[in-house]
């Protein structure tokens, strides 16, 4: 067997002390042992990749220990492995499965378009379509298409530079925005590399060289007095600011009362624009997005990842300042794939069919009583932290304050992974590292998937506090 990934969660080199720290690692190395006997065919999968594929996996996320688990199909909101293990999918592949798995809507719209054909790199009706859909639920006029999460922010940077003539743009600390060289900038840093929790430093990522970073400008979430400094210090400087208005990647954070709308006027003052990372909470948290239940709407806003049911996918919306110098070709927006048909075709369905006022209320239902079962296990069993949901994402928080990126670093990775191993096992596919992500529901989600996770949580609780395994 390949040992070129982690295989256990639990860092053996380190020493730990405290008691309860002491028991998660039991678990964890227990939950493991578990999930590796029922995996055996996704271990075989991983072998052979190796030969073809770097790493054995698709992608660095889908490389998570004890191993990588190969998926065979999914349908509604249940998804099943290689060796025909079943689970309700809390992962959605990273916050993309709002819809589910292989909605009926969706599954008619794109085999009636594949049999039109599937790429022409021209525009098709649904381009239209599904541009006014964007424009009514986020209240801005003219968008552009894209195919990730990552080229959409990519292309607010550039618009925001274009539109000012300046180079620098500032972001958050812990803040995930794709993995282009200006937005791979203190996502994870280490607290030794972070610098002063006021003014941190920039630090680019393995490939971004030092003077690129130190062009993305780093503060910490919701602090309006550390931006007006970084606007200060960089006089002049400064294109804009991009800022997922509910911070997720360390949890989920939503923003104080008064600091989204505030930043978007301190930026203006300063004769620069404000971004929207919506690829996450675009469509997963409401209709229209965070900017909806928090009512900002920004200059610039970059969706993705939930929009087209599950294809690629990504759009960049904004004020006719900004998307008129794409019109009049200063900015070049390209993308051999912008608008590809199946894509369209895809999203046209999503949003018309799919995401509906009812999807929307079901969703409601489903997380109130998630949430309301999660609190009540944190309480029961005397447990750190508490439970953060909005739409159909939600995440267990465990520790009792987290406002920014300091406050992750300073509570233990091993509950995330326990409590992970634990769903897992139970069948209940969350993402990895449970710490960073959080839960996305589908609208094809029921109760029966709501109290399977809950059940779950229960049996970690109670192996933690009790000595309980099964």
């Amino acid at each position: 067997m390949s040992t070129s990934f982690p295989l256990s969660a639990v860092d053996e080199s380190v020493t730990v002390t405290d008691p309860e720290l002491i028991r998660m690692n039991e678990l964890i190395r227990e939950q493991e042992k578990i999930m590796l006997a029922r995996t055996i065919k996704s271990q075989e999968m991983r072998v052979v990749a190796e030969s073809v594929l770097a790493g054995g996996v698709a992608s660095s996320w889908q490389d998570a220990p004890p191993c990588a688990v190969w998926i065979d199909y999914g349908k509604g909101s249940r998804i099943w492995d290689v060796d025909g293990f079943e689970y309700s999918d809390f992962h959605g592949g990273f916050g993309v499965g709002v819809a589910g798995h292989a909605h009926p809507a969706i599954v008619a719209a794109v085999q009636d378009r594949v049999t039109k054909g599937t790429h022409f790199a021209q525009p098709t009706e649904d381009a239209i379509i599904v541009a006014r859909e964007l424009s009514s639920r986020y209240g801005l006029p003219q968008w552009r298409y894209n195919n990730s999460g990552t080229e959409s922010t990519m292309d607010a940077f550039h618009l925001m530079r274009v539109a000012t003539g300046r180079n620098k743009v500032i972001k958050v600390e812990g803040s995930y925005h794709g993995h282009h060289d200006s937005a791979q900038v203190s996502v994870y840093p280490t607290s030794e590399e972070a610098g002063s929790v006021e003014a941190p430093n920039s630090v680019g990522g393995y490939g971004i060289p030092d003077p690129m970073a130190q062009l993305t400008v780093v503060v910490p979430f919701a602090n309006l007095a550390a931006v007006e400094r970084a606007l200060e210090t960089h006089k002049g400087e400064i294109a804009g600011m991009i800022v997922e208005p509910i911070m997720m990647n360390i949890g989920m954070i939503p923003p104080p009362a008064g600091y989204l709308s505030d930043l978007k006027d301190l930026l203006h003052k300063h004769g620069a624009w404000l971004a929207f990372d919506e690829v996450k909470t675009g469509f997963g948290v409401a209709a229209g997005g965070a900017s909806e239940i928090l009512g900002v709407t920004p200059d610039l806003l970059c969706t993705a990842k939930a929009m087209a049911g599950g294809l690629p996918c990504g759009a960049i919306g904004g004020v006719p300042e900004l998307m008129g110098l794409i019109a009049d070709r200063t900015y070049e927006q390209v993308g051999t794939f912008n608008g590809n048909p199946l894509t369209m075709a895809a999203a046209r369905a999503t949003l018309h069919d799919v995401f509906t006022d009812d999807a929307y209320r079901h969703l409601s239902h489903l997380r109130e009583a998630q949430v309301k079962g999660c609190e009540d296990i944190l309480k029961r069993y005397n447990l750190p932290g508490f439970v953060r949901a909005f739409g159909a994402k939600g995440a267990v928080i465990f520790t009792d304050k987290l406002n920014d990126y300091r406050d992750f670093l300073d509570y233990d990775d091993q509950w995330g992974n326990a409590h992970w191993l634990y769903q897992h096992n139970g069948g209940v596919f969350l993402p990895p590292w449970g710490k960073c992500e959080q839960w996305t529901m589908s609208v094809q989600h029921t109760m029966d998937d709501v109290n399977r996770f809950v059940r779950n949580f229960e049996t970690f609780a109670s192996a933690l506090r009790h000595g309980a395994t099964a």
